[in-house]
């Protein structure tokens, strides 16, 4: 079973490949956020996904706001 770290990895990994993916950055993710009711600075966004550390609400807030319907974990 994989540490917390590693978890925290993984999860930082898949939020930035999706926003890879739709080609969003983090200021076009701060106005994402804002239209469905999230406020956030781009330096705080930044700083959670550099960590890796942050809630599973803002993680499906996030997937959400770039509009996101399905995930694979694999």
């Amino acid at each position: 079973m994989a540490d917390n770290a590693e978890w925290e990895a993984r999860v930082k990994g898949l939020l930035k490949a999706e926003l890879k993916r739709r080609n969003v950055s983090y200021a076009q993710l701060v106005d994402k956020l804002a239209a469905i009711g999230v406020v956030d600075s781009e330096p705080n966004i930044r700083n959670k996904l550099s960590r890796g550390k942050f809630t599973a609400v803002f993680l499906i807030q996030c997937l959400e706001a770039i509009g996101v319907s399905s995930l694979s974990l694999a």
